[in-house]
């Protein structure tokens, strides 16, 4: 898919949904120097052209008693389409892998894991991921302290 076109006041109007996603067209529109209407038209726009994705609440995981977080790498022990398929299918249904991203190198893929604790995580790792048929070999790196986490997307194009 090819990238959208975007201006200046559609990067702006980004920057300002990617850091405070809860405001008022009136507040937005405030922000990035629009009307109200124009503001309103514009994210209707970017929302219709699937640059809006969506929108969601950002949740603390230790609130919620997610307090470990871990980065497996998986590796795959065949790459056919029906392996891919069903490694595909198991990732989507399970609740504690909040990513899942293919990779080039060694490593088949790289799952973000969050569990309450380290016996959520074993449980988590031996009877699921690798119960898994065509799972070859796991790697698994836990999260000690998140220096930067996720806070949207570079827009300074």
């Amino acid at each position: 898919m090819p990238a959208a076109e975007l201006d200046r006041t559609d990067l702006l109007l980004l920057a300002e949904l990617q850091r405070g996603g809860r405001q008022t067209n009136a507040e937005l529109a405030e922000r990035v120097h629009l009307s109200p209407s124009a503001c309103l038209r514009r994210v209707q726009r970017l929302e219709r052209d699937g640059v809006i994705a969506g929108y969601r609440a950002e949740v603390d995981p230790e609130r919620l008693g997610l307090g470990l977080q871990a980065f497996v790498r998986v590796q795959l022990s065949r790459h056919d389409a029906e392996a891919v398929a069903a490694f595909a299918g198991f990732v989507n249904d399970w609740e504690e892998v909040v990513a899942c991203h293919a990779l080039t190198g060694d490593m088949d893929y790289l799952l973000h894991v969050v569990v309450q604790d380290l016996e959520h995580f074993s449980r988590f790792l031996l009877d699921r991921l690798l119960n898994q048929a065509g799972v070859a070999d796991v790697n698994s790196s836990f999260v000690l302290r998140t220096v930067k986490a996720f806070r949207g997307l570079p827009l300074g194009r």
